[in-house]
């Protein structure tokens, strides 16, 4: 570990103490766990503390690790993955947060701590079903209105059975029975006699 992940490390552990549910680094980056019943202190703290100052929250994403590992994981299947960075110290930090409930993951939202990651909320309660606590406007971004389900859930099928398109004649937006039908494609490869020779 370098010398500044290692000062970062020691200024996590002597700020956040016993909020840190596990740390690790990896590919020269350090990520932290935070239980979700802590995190809006947590986020607080990374932000407001002298020794983190951690200004921008660059990227939020939603993950399902329902089959991670070929399904040898044994914790909580929903997290929210918080990338940090702050410009004062120079410094970058990945933040886990694992959602309690399963059925229904829920985790406070961080529009007030960091204004920026309104739209990376909506974009995982959109594709996970991740709910923000606290969201000002939490609705969907990317898939329509009308959008049964959470398309980046690993249980999500692969295959639809209504495609949506608009109908010239009746003038507005129909949804009908997918005609796609499923083939599988073959490359094509060209062999040239001479080829490099």
């Amino acid at each position: 570990m370098s010398q500044k992940l290692e000062n970062l490390s020691a200024a996590l552990d002597r700020v956040l103490a016993d909020k840190i549910v596990s740390k690790v680094c990896v590919l020269g980056e350090l990520t932290i766990v935070i239980r979700a019943s802590d995190w809006l202190d947590v986020s607080c703290t990374l932000r407001d503390d002298v020794a983190l100052s951690f200004e921008q929250c660059t990227d939020v994403c939603g993950m399902d690790y329902s089959s991670y590992g070929d399904g040898r994981w044994d914790g909580a299947r929903f997290a929210v993955v918080y990338h940090l960075l702050s410009v004062r110290q120079n410094w970058r930090l990945r933040v886990r947060v694992f959602a309690a409930d399963d059925e229904m993951p829920v985790v406070p939202s961080l529009v007030t701590i960091w204004p920026g990651v309104n739209w990376f909320e909506r974009e995982a309660f959109d594709l996970f079903g991740i709910v923000f606590e606290g969201h000002p406007d939490l609705r969907r971004i990317l898939t329509d209105y009308g959008f049964v389900g959470h398309p980046f859930r690993k249980d999500f099928p692969l295959s639809g059975h209504v495609e949506m398109r608009f109908d010239p004649e009746q003038g507005r937006v129909i949804y009908q029975p997918v005609t796609i039908e499923p083939r599988e494609i073959t490359p094509r490869i060209i062999r040239e006699e001479n080829y490099g020779g």
